[in-house]
């Protein structure tokens, strides 16, 4: 009978504790027989549409790995493979739609796209005739953000230091309250509310800053919520240090509190102007449309990216063609683009501003 050392007992041990394991292919062959099945179930059965081939295939893929681990590896790490596969596979499902989404409005969109299209307007352009572009309706987008970003910004700043370093009483809590509910609204009924009490209170056409005040409306409680996340992440004992020193709170706020989350809150207004700038609804009640150029939004209809899109649709009474739906197509790309030019002029700007390490 053979003795074995301490040493190879202590060598073998983490062999037998570290058990079998599916190998590296593994997931790879179950994504491919996931795929595999539901493809024949999509022609065999004949279902329609490729999203429901889609999510069976991403649910057969969960069902196959997990239960290939439980029996290769075991209850307790085929648990951590199904959480950890949960996990990437809720990813996925979150990216794969808007690439889709993105790669398809670029692929629509792009062959529109030229210099006559940023530099002429839909005036004079009627459905089945080519030409025409987004020259007017970029003017009012960009107007009508603006007002609103210099409407809601700023109170949506005070209010978030408001409630980061004054309030603590019920007032404070009441706001929070409102804010929340106003997260929720409808951009309809913000719409609504601005026609009811602006236009039809004050008998007034629709204009372009009718539609901007809509737009604030929406964007402010996007600005306060994100600007105070940002403002909570000033360490406290910045403002304890500048409280030691003697100086005033205010003060503690515009000289340390501001330039510490500057960068933070550039990427919260951006994020408050993007959730407005492909508003529609507000805008068909407020703003109308108009083919021709109004570069004044307090008076006559104005045009807008996402009404044009409507409006080269036919929703606004028009006849869809090949050249509308082009123009469509080309005026939601450059929505995108306009969004996208944004976020990155505030990371460059965010960079600039954020403080350097001393």
């Amino acid at each position: 009978m053979s003795i074995q050392s301490p040493s190879a007992t202590k060598k073998a041990a983490p062999s037998a504790l570290v058990g079998a394991r599916l190998p590296r292919w593994a997931p790879v062959a179950c994504g491919v027989a996931a795929v595999a099945l539901a493809l024949t179930a999509k022609f065999g059965i004949g279902w329609s549409g490729w999203g429901t081939a889609f999510w069976s295939a991403a649910l057969l893929f969960i069902i196959i790995l997990s239960i290939w681990s439980f029996t290769i590896e075991g209850k307790r790490r085929a648990k951590d493979r199904f959480a950890s596969t949960l996990i990437y596979s809720s990813f996925v499902a979150a990216v794969v739609p808007l690439v889709l989404i993105l790669g398809y409005i670029v692929v629509k969109g792009w062959g529109t796209l030229s210099a006559d299209f940023f530099t002429h307007s839909m005036n004079g352009v009627s459905t089945r005739k080519e030409g025409g572009g987004v020259y007017a309706a970029l003017i009012g987008t960009l107007q009508q953000v603006a007002i609103a970003a210099v409407i809601a910004l700023p109170i949506g700043l005070f209010t978030s230091i408001y409630l980061v370093e004054y309030g603590k009483g019920r007032y404070a809590k009441v706001v929070t309250f409102f804010v929340d509910v106003m997260t929720g609204v409808p951009s309809i009924v913000a719409g609504l509310f601005v026609y009811t009490f602006l236009l039809i209170g004050f008998g007034l056409r629709p204009f372009g800053a009718a539609g901007a005040i809509a737009l604030a409306l929406l964007m402010l409680p996007v600005a306060v919520r994100s600007s105070e996340e940002m403002l909570k992440l000033v360490p406290r004992e910045l403002r304890e240090s500048s409280y030691a020193l003697g100086v005033p709170r205010w003060r503690t706020i515009l000289k340390v509190v501001l330039p510490t989350a500057a960068s933070g809150l550039i990427t919260s207004a951006l994020l408050a102007v993007a959730r407005v700038a492909g508003e529609t609804a507000p805008l068909i009640l407020l703003v109308g449309y108009t083919a021709s150029i109004n570069t004044n939004p307090f008076s006559g209809d104005q045009a807008t990216l996402p009404m044009m899109i409507w409006d080269q649709l036919g929703k606004l009474g028009g006849s869809v063609t090949d050249n509308t739906s082009g123009r469509a197509w080309g005026a939601a790309l450059t929505l995108v683009l306009l969004v996208l030019i944004l976020n990155v002029v505030a990371r460059v700007i965010a960079r600039l501003v954020r403080p350097k390490a001393r």
